[in-house]
């Protein structure tokens, strides 16, 4: 049946603004008015619009998730999730309210200017969820750990042999650093548990993610195990890039993850002018911290030993090449840029745009060997 009904939804905690765009150029635009964000009230709106298979439906990703789309897809209606930096916006627009950006989101879903972005299924949603509460663990522990070593710093107190902070000796020396002040010691005593409760949740965290990761798809695992090929991408890091990535083959090049990424330079070119700046910064947070870490591994001469190399047992030839060529291709970039003067973070930012592209290569070779064993890949939702 063909598409009648365009929807625009601008989604809210508890409340959505709908709007419709009849189909055909001259199709007309109206609002529907304001509904309750609630699964009913979805129902009860979808039934009132026709059929579903004349529906395409579209909203911005936001704070709400993907709790809508997932209820749309379920009642058998196409919708899409947009991205909201995307959508096109008028210079001399200066009137913003949910009834206008609903017909707006409305009209240029019609007119096909709105980019969808992916959308994982439930089960790569919380794999993804999982991750992130990892991340946002381990930035608690660098502020426990901070607020600890400054008050030790404020108070003229040092370990009394030099050496690694945060190790088993020295936890045990703060654990037996004492203050005369009762209240001092107070503060000591809270810092430091802090510190220990930090430790304890991210240890729990990574076990509960070896076992989320134990039970995703055999593709998803094959995913995680072939990226950890590549010099810097140990489990964690495989597991992020795969949690926010899904399935990297829907990248038709490389250079579309690169932009995905926000790491490619942004540009400003008119006329025989051509100008660019820093990078975009306009794409996945998450996956651009991790790939730019793992880019610090590359400053080393090629090698495969350790743990590297037991990372890579039992990997094809096919998969292990393409990590072989990234480490000399990558080190080699390292050492002219360099070699250049070029500052530590633009050198380090260049080689991991480049190293998007050997993640790439890797997944797309491992997603073939996946198909050829005769497991199927599953489509994200």
């Amino acid at each position: 049946m063909q598409v009648t009904l365009f929807v625009g939804l601008d989604q809210h905690a508890d409340t959505i603004a709908v709007a419709v765009a009849e189909a055909g150029r001259d199709g007309e635009v109206r609002s529907l008015g304001v509904i309750p964000n609630r699964p009913e009230s979805i129902v009860k709106l979808i039934k009132k619009l026709g059929p579903v298979r004349s529906l395409k439906v579209c909203y911005e990703a936001g704070p709400c998730g993907y709790v809508l789309y997932w209820q749309l897809t379920a009642m058998g209606v196409h919708c899409d999730v947009v991205a909201p930096t995307l959508v096109p916006v008028k210079a001399g627009d200066r009137v913003k309210t949910d009834r206008r950006d609903a017909l707006k989101l409305a009209r240029c879903y019609r007119a096909g200017e709105l980019t969808p972005v992916w959308v994982p299924d439930q089960a790569h949603e919380a794999l993804r969820d999982l991750v992130r509460a990892r991340e946002a663990a381990k930035k608690d522990q660098l502020r426990a750990r901070h607020r600890l070593s400054k008050f030790f710093l404020r108070h003229g107190r040092r370990p009394p042999t030099a050496g690694r902070a945060w190790t088993a000796k020295y936890l045990q020396w703060a654990h037996g650093v004492r203050f005369d002040e009762p209240a001092r010691q107070a503060a000591m005593v809270d810092y430091l548990a802090e510190v220990e409760h930090a430790a304890a949740r991210i240890q729990r965290l990574e076990s509960d993610l070896d076992a989320a990761v134990a039970a995703m798809p055999s593709e998803t695992q094959a995913l995680i195990a072939g990226l950890q090929a590549l010099r810097g991408v140990a489990k964690m890091t495989a597991v992020t890039v795969a949690a926010e990535l899904g399935r990297l083959s829907r990248f038709d090049r490389p250079r579309q993850l690169m932009g995905y990424s926000g790491l490619v330079s942004s540009e400003y070119s008119t006329g025989g002018k051509t100008r660019r700046g820093g990078i975009t910064k306009t794409g996945n947070a998450h996956l651009r911290r991790v790939i730019v870490e793992a880019a610090h591994a590359y400053r080393h001469r090629p090698a495969v030993q350790g743990e590297l190399r037991k990372r890579q047992a039992g990997l094809s030839p096919a998969v292990t090449e393409i990590a072989w060529k990234a480490q000399h291709r990558l080190h080699k970039r390292f050492r002219h840029l360099s070699a250049k003067s070029k500052p530590l973070g633009q050198v380090v930012t260049a080689v991991a745009r480049e190293l998007l592209g050997f993640v790439w290569a890797v997944a797309v070779q491992v997603e073939r060997e996946v198909a050829a064993a005769g497991h199927p890949q599953r489509e994200a939702a």
